[in-house]
C-alpha cells in the first residue's frame, strides 16, 4: 500500500470506531520536551487527559510532526527522522488497554493484513494486565510478548526518575518483524531489545494514567486516557517490504533527484549525505509552509540550522552552488493528495529556502576571513584553547560553520581548539534555548495560579456590560478573601464581557463597580479557559461571591475594533497587491494603532504601499458588512479562512468574514462593518527578520490625528521655504539644484587641490621590497578614491596607495587601496590587502585587483593597518 492509502485507511478505520478526526493544523511535538515546536491544534489534549474534556472522548489524527533528538541518526538508520507524520488514536476517560490493544492489533492484522507471526510486543516490566491482555485476548504467543523497562516502556522516557512533570504512563510497543528483509544479527536470542535492526517498532499504545508530582510521585489521574502514535513513514516502509524508509515513495523521488546532481558518489555516501539532505529538506518545507521562517531564535533557529546542515551535507556530495529549492517542487508533487496547498505555495518557500543556502554558502566561501577576524583576539604566546573552542561555537552557532572547518583551519595557525569547551558552550545554549522554549503548559499555569477549573462565560461580542459574581480574588498570585481600597488584584468573575489579550489583540480595560465600590481593571488575560481581571481597588472592598457590574471601556473597545478589522483588510489587501504568498507572521492589535507583521521577500514600493492603502480605503468606503460564524475546523479551513501558525484551534472555530473579501479565523472584537473604521493610514513598512516585513498604521480618530500632524509639518516646511504648500516640491527641487551646483565647483577645487599633492605624495613614498608604497590621509572617501586614481595614473607601475581619513573621526575610518597591475604577478591584490585593513579596522568592503574600498569603526587602529600593508608588501615574493 502508498502511503496516502495508509494515511486514509487509518483514519476511516477509527472513524467507524467513533472517533473525532482531528485536523492536522501545523507541527506539534507529541508532547515530546525534545521537540522544539510548540502545540498547534493539539496542546487541548494535555488537558482532557488531566479530566478537563472538550465536547468528545475518542480522537484520531495524522499530525505533522518534528524534532530534532534524533538529528544525527538520520539516514544512519532506516527510520529516523527529523520531520514525519503521526498516526495516532487518543481516548480521554473513554477506552482503555482492552480496547486500545485489541484495535490497534485489527487495524494491522486485519485490515492492513500483515501477517500475525510477523507480529512482537512489549510491555513495561510491572504491566501484568497488558501482558495478560496481549497473551490471553490477543493470542500473542509468550515467546513474541517482552518486558521491558522504564527507558523503553514508559512514557515519556524514564518520567518517573527524570521527569518532566505532567500526564505519563507506562506503554506497550509493537514490532514489525524483518526477518528476510534485513540481515540483522543472527543471534538466537534476538529480540525487539536487540539493536541489530532486525525488529522495527511500529505503533506506541500509551496508557496515560497518572499525573507525575514533583519528587517523581506518581498520582492516579481521574480517568484513565490512551494516546498512540505510528509513524507513517515506518509503516509505509514495512507494508511495501524495503529496508529503509528511503526507499519508499515518500523519500525516492527526493533521494533521485539528488543523485542526479552529485558529483561525489561512494559508498556509503547515500546514508552519510543523500539521505539526511532528502529528510532535512522535508522538514525545512513543512516547517516554512507552517509559518516558521529561519532566524536566530527559536524555531525559526532550529529550521536554519537544519538547512545549514543540508548544505554542508550537498558540499560533500560536490554540490557548491545553491541547490536545496530546487527539491521543493519535488517534495510538493509526493505531497500532493494530502497537502494540495503545498503546490499554491511551493515557489514562495523556494525562494526562502534559496536566500537562506545562499547566505550560508556565501559565509562558507569567506570563511577564511571571519577565521582571522574572530581568533585573532588569541594570542599564541598565551594560547587558550577553552577560549578558542568557545569561539569555535559561536563560530557554528552564529554562522553554521562546522567544527571541523575550524579546526583545521585553525590547526594550520598553529592554534589548539578544546572540543570539551566547543560541547560545553554547545551544552549551555541548549539549556538556554529550552529554558526560553519550555514545553509547560497552561494546565499547569492555571493550577498554580490557583485559578478555578470552570470556565468564564464570555459575552463581550454583543454587549459592554454584565452583572456577575466574584469566584475569587488573587493578590500576588495568592487566594484572599478581601481585597480593599489600593489593594492591586487579580479576580476571576463566573461571567464577563472584558476580552483577554489573545491573538495580538490587548485586553479590555474598564471598572468592576458594587454600588460606591469600584475597582479599576487596567489589563485582562486568559489562563487555559479562565479569564482573570488585573486592577487596582479604588473605593472600598470587594470579597469572593459579591455580585458586580463589570463594564469595559467602550470608547478604547471601539478603537480596538477598528485596529482589528482594518487588520483583517489589510491581509487581504497585501495578498491583492503582492501575493497570495504573503501570511500573517504576528500582530498588535491596540487601541491607539495596529501592527502587522508578514512573509514577503522583496522591499516593497511606494506605489505598493499607496496601492495597499488605496485598497483597505475603498474597501471602509464600502461599508462592507462583517459576519461571524462559529463552524468546524474542517469546515472554515474547506472556505478557504486563513489561520495564524502559533494559534490552538479548537473543533469549533469562530470564522470573522468581511463580504466575500475576507475569512479568518479569528476571537477578537470587530465592528459591525467596514465603514466604521472611517479612515486608515499607513505610517510606517519595513522589515523585521529575513522574509518577514511588517506594516503600523492606524485608524479612525487616531488617522485623523496624525493627517493633522502631517499638515502642521507641511505648513512649518512652507514657512521657512517662504512658498505656498503647493509650491513646495518646486522650491526644494530649486534649492537642490543650486546646492549640487555648489558641491560640484566645491569638488573641482578639492581636485585640484589633490592633484597639487600627487607629485609630493609619490615622491615621498616609501619604498619596501622593490614596491614604493604611499598612505595619504584625506578628508572624506570621494577624496580617497580620487587620490588613488590620481597616484595610480600618475606612476603606473609598482606603487601601493592605502588612501584613508586616517584618525579624523572618532568612531570611523573609510579608506580606499590601489594596486599598479604590474603587481599581481607578486599576489599583491587591492581586494585581499582590503581584507587585511578591515580585520584591523573594525569593518569590511569589497572591490577588485586593482581598486578596493572599505570602512570600519576602529580609527585608533589605524597605524597598526598601515604596517600590516607595509609587512604583506615587505613579504612579497
Amino acid at each position: 500500500m502508498k502511503a496516502d492509502e495508509l494515511r486514509q485507511s487509518f483514519l476511516d478505520f477509527f472513524k467507524e470506531k467513533k472517533h473525532r478526526i482531528a485536523e492536522s493544523d501545523s507541527l506539534i511535538p507529541r508532547d515530546d520536551p525534545t521537540v522544539l515546536f510548540t502545540p498547534a491544534g493539539m496542546n487541548q489534549f494535555k488537558a482532557q487527559f488531566m479530566g478537563r474534556l472538550a465536547g468528545f472522548t475518542r480522537a484520531a489524527s495524522c499530525q505533522r510532526c518534528l524534532r530534532t533528538d534524533d538529528l544525527e541518526k538520520v539516514g544512519k538508520t532506516p527510520s529516523h527522522h527529523t520531520f514525519f507524520e503521526m498516526l495516532g488514536n487518543f481516548s480521554f476517560g473513554d477506552y482503555f488497554k482492552k480496547e486500545a490493544i485489541a484495535w490497534s492489533w485489527d487495524f494491522l492484522t486485519q485490515e492492513l493484513k500483515i501477517p500475525k507471526e510477523k507480529l512482537w510486543v512489549s510491555v513495561y516490566k510491572d504491566d501484568d494486565e497488558a501482558y495478560a491482555i496481549w497473551k490471553d485476548k490477543i493470542g500473542v504467543t509468550e515467546d513474541r510478548i517482552v518486558r521491558l523497562g522504564d527507558k523503553e516502556n514508559f512514557w515519556p522516557s524514564e518520567a518517573k526518575e527524570k521527569g518532566p512533570n505532567g500526564p505519563c504512563g507506562p506503554c506497550s510497543e509493537i514490532f514489525f518483524d524483518q526477518a528476510g528483509i534485513v540481515d540483522g544479527c543472527g543471534e538466537p536470542g534476538c529480540g525487539p531489545a536487540c539493536a541489530c535492526g532486525r525488529f522495527v517498532e511500529v505503533w506506541n499504545l500509551v496508557f496515560t494514567q497518572y499525573n507525575r508530582k514533583e519528587g517523581g510521585r506518581l498520582e492516579p489521574l481521574p480517568k484513565k486516557n490512551i494516546d498512540t502514535g505510528m509513524g507513517l513513514e515506518r509503516l509505509t516502509s514495512v507494508m511495501q517490504e524495503k529496508a529503509s524508509n528511503f526507499e519508499t515513495e515518500l523519500f525516492e523521488p527526493l533521494v533521485k533527484e539528488i543523485k542526479s546532481k552529485a558529483r561525489i558518489q561512494g559508498p556509503g555516501t547515500d546514508k552519510v549525505s543523500i539521505y539526511p539532505v532528502a529528510d532535512h529538506i522535508r522538514a525545512a518545507i513543512f516547517a516554512i509552509y507552517d509559518g516558521v521562517l529561519p532566524s536566530n531564535e527559536g524555531r525559526g533557529y532550529v529550521i536554519r540550522k537544519i538547512i545549514r546542515k543540508s548544505v554542508l551535507h550537498l558540499r560533500a556530495l560536490g554540490i557548491k552552488n545553491a541547490f536545496l529549492y530546487k527539491l521543493v517542487p519535488v517534495l510538493s508533487e509526493i505531497m500532493r493528495q494530502p497537502y494540495p496547498e503545498l503546490g499554491s505555495r511551493k515557489e514562495n518557500i523556494a525562494e526562502i529556502i534559496l536566500k537562506e543556502e545562499t547566505r550560508f554558502i556565501e559565509a562558507l566561501d569567506s570563511s577564511e576571513v571571519l577565521f582571522r577576524e574572530k581568533f585573532r583576539e588569541l594570542s599564541k604566546d598565551t594560547q587558550d584553547n577553552k577560549k578558542a573552542g568557545e569561539i569555535a561555537f559561536r563560530l557554528y552557532d552564529t554562522y553554521g560553520i562546522p567544527f571541523e572547518l575550524t579546526k583545521d583551519w585553525a590547526g594550520r595557525q598553529g592554534i589548539d581548539i578544546s572540543l570539551k569547551a566547543f560541547n560545553n558552550a554547545s551544552l549551555e545554549q541548549k539549556i538556554r534555548s529550552k529554558s526560553r522554549s519550555s514545553m509547560k503548559g497552561d494546565v499547569f499555569d492555571v493550577k498554580s495560579l490557583h485559578l478555578p477549573a470552570t470556565k468564564t462565560s464570555f459575552g463581550g461580542y454583543a454587549k459592554y456590560e454584565t452583572k456577575g459574581e466574584i469566584l475569587k480574588i488573587l493578590k500576588d498570585n495568592l487566594p484572599v478573601d478581601k481585597a480593599v481600597k489600593g489593594d492591586v488584584v487579580r479576580v476571576i468573575l463566573d461571567r464577563t464581557v472584558f476580552y483577554p489579550e489573545s491573538g495580538g489583540q490587548v485586553g479590555d480595560t474598564g471598572t468592576l463597580a458594587r454600588g460606591r465600590n469600584l475597582l479599576e481593571v487596567t489589563d485582562t488575560q486568559k489562563f487555559d479557559k479562565v479569564i482573570v481581571h488585573a486592577g487596582t481597588v479604588k473605593e472600598g472592598s470587594f470579597k469572593a461571591s459579591n455580585e458586580i457590574k463589570a463594564a469595559v471601556d467602550r470608547r478604547r473597545r471601539l478603537s480596538i475594533a477598528r485596529n482589528h478589522t482594518a487588520t483583517h483588510l489589510l491581509q487581504a489587501a497585501l495578498r491583492k497587491v503582492l501575493g497570495p504568498h504573503v501570511r500573517q507572521q504576528g500582530s498588535l492589535v491596540a487601541s491607539d494603532r495596529l501592527r502587522f507583521d508578514f512573509t514577503h521577500f522583496e522591499d516593497i514600493s511606494k506605489e505598493q504601499i499607496d496601492r495597499i492603502e488605496e485598497t483597505v480605503n475603498e474597501n471602509v468606503m464600502q461599508d462592507l458588512p462583517l459576519n461571524t460564524k462559529i463552524t468546524g475546523l474542517k469546515e472554515a479551513k474547506r472556505k478557504g479562512a486563513l489561520a495564524f501558525f502559533g494559534e490552538k484551534y479548537e473543533a469549533k472555530v469562530r470564522m470573522v468574514s468581511i463580504g466575500d473579501l475576507s475569512s479568518e479565523l479569528c476571537g477578537g472584537t470587530h465592528l459591525s462593518s467596514t465603514g466604521q473604521i472611517g479612515l486608515f493610514k499607513i505610517i510606517q513598512e519595513g522589515s523585521v527578520a529575513s522574509g518577514v516585513r511588517r506594516i503600523e498604521a492606524v485608524t479612525g480618530d487616531s488617522a485623523l490625528k496624525k493627517l493633522k500632524e502631517n499638515e502642521g509639518l507641511i505648513s512649518q516646511i512652507s514657512d521657512a521655504l517662504g512658498v505656498n504648500a503647493s509650491r513646495i516640491p518646486q522650491e526644494i527641487e530649486k534649492r537642490l539644484s543650486r546646492i549640487r551646483e555648489l558641491e560640484k565647483e566645491l569638488s573641482e577645487k578639492k581636485t585640484d587641490s589633490l592633484k597639487a599633492s600627487v607629485d609630493a605624495i609619490i615622491s615621498q613614498a616609501q619604498a619596501i621590497n622593490g614596491i614604493k608604497f604611499a598612505a595619504p590621509v584625506v578628508r572624506d572617501m570621494d577624496s580617497a578614491r580620487k587620490m588613488v586614481d590620481m597616484i595610480k595614473e600618475k606612476r603606473k607601475e609598482g606603487i601601493v596607495i592605502f588612501s584613508s581619513t586616517g584618525t579624523n573621526y572618532d568612531d570611523k575610518i573609510l579608506w580606499a587601496v590601489g594596486v599598479s597591475e604590474d603587481l599581481f604577478s607578486r599576489k599583491i591584490e587591492a581586494s585581499s590587502l582590503n581584507k587585511e585593513i578591515g580585520l584591523e579596522l573594525g569593518g569590511s568592503g569589497g572591490g577588485r585587483k586593482d581598486f578596493a574600498q572599505g570602512g570600519g569603526n576602529r580609527p585608533q587602529n589605524y597605524g597598526k593597518a598601515v604596517q600590516r600593508v607595509k609587512d604583506i608588501i615587505g613579504r612579497s615574493l
